[in-house]
């Protein structure tokens, strides 16, 4: 399924853009029109900048999960090199300790 809500931006030519130009100089004046546009582009970099850090973020979690997966068989390993259970002491193990 298509986004159509912007479909819109397509059909924009120069005479529209003028038009909207215009408009938007009559609604804010000549004197805060600078200002409009300025705080319009720091918050486009504001929201590039946080969209960036989510992305970041995101990945050195998934960069640290696939460490972490890839390091449990030789952390199992270890784990049976350094605890082997003797033959004798699961035999004693498994013997019942009751005398009568």
């Amino acid at each position: 399924m298509p986004i159509l809500h912007l479909a819109f931006i397509q059909n924009l030519r120069a005479p529209e853009i003028i038009l909207i130009f215009l408009a938007m100089l009559l609604f804010f004046g000549a004197k805060r029109l600078p200002e409009l546009f300025r705080s319009f582009g720091k918050s486009i970099r504001e929201f590039k900048k946080a969209t960036s850090d989510i992305e970041d973020d995101i990945r050195t979690a998934m960069d640290e999960q696939t460490t972490n997966e890839a390091d449990e068989p030789e952390q199992i390993q270890n784990v049976q090199k350094t605890s082997p259970l003797d033959e004798e002491d699961i035999d004693s193990e498994s013997e019942p300790a009751s005398k009568g």
